[in-house]
């Protein structure tokens, strides 16, 4: 039973391997982290371009965040039942690497949302609460740890709002927390849509 376990996971291994190899897109096999990476490519895609519109896409991404997000989760800080066993995996396996091997991957933006014009300037007049910590075009901070919030899914986004808002997120400063929170805790569904999509287009 035990060798049929094994020989099971180790097909599963290879049809990975096969496809990341017909994934003209993603890093080198030999690459420093590609073996490791493996096991988020389900989700995010082996080079971190994720195919689901909920799930953020790692290609391109700062490693000073990624660290701090896979640290947040494998501690609970930023609770997810989802992603705590990948966290954990990825610091027991090397979490530098596999940080390293997303942050040089070719970042493939999602498809923009189609939106009307009033909706697009009620995004941008939300935004502009933003920028001091996100950038003006929603860039992030890669010494601070603050995420690219630019060509990040649409729904993703507005999950990620949706969670601050309903005090189910935090940041580590208390007072930005606040002020985060209680901007948050102002909007409308509506609101969170138009910003998520306004951010999702952004290049």
């Amino acid at each position: 039973m035990f060798m049929g376990r094994v020989y099971s996971s180790m097909l599963v291994f290879v049809g990975l391997l096969v496809w990341a190899v017909a994934n003209t897109d993603a890093g080198p096999l030999d690459a420093p982290g590609a073996s490791k990476v493996l096991v988020c490519s389900a989700c995010h895609g082996f080079n971190g371009n994720s195919p689901g519109n909920a799930v953020p896409i790692l290609a391109g991404m700062a490693p000073s965040y990624f660290k701090k997000a896979i640290n947040d989760y494998a501690t609970g800080k930023r609770p997810s039942p989802e992603m705590a066993p990948f966290a954990k995996y990825a610091i027991h396996y090397g979490v530098d690497e596999i940080a390293d091997y997303f942050a040089v991957q070719r970042r493939e933006p999602p498809a923009k949302v189609k939106t009307d014009s009033a909706r697009i300037d009620r995004a941008k007049a939300l935004a502009a609460q933003c920028v001091s910590c996100h950038g003006a075009q929603g860039e992030g901070d890669a010494f601070r740890a603050i995420p690219r919030l630019q060509g990040q899914p649409a729904l993703y986004l507005t999950g990620q709002m949706a969670l601050f808002g309903g005090d189910k997120r935090k940041l580590d400063d208390a007072d930005q927390d606040k002020i985060k929170k209680d901007a948050f805790k102002a909007l409308r569904t509506a609101d969170f849509e138009a910003l998520a999509a306004y951010y999702a287009a952004l290049r």
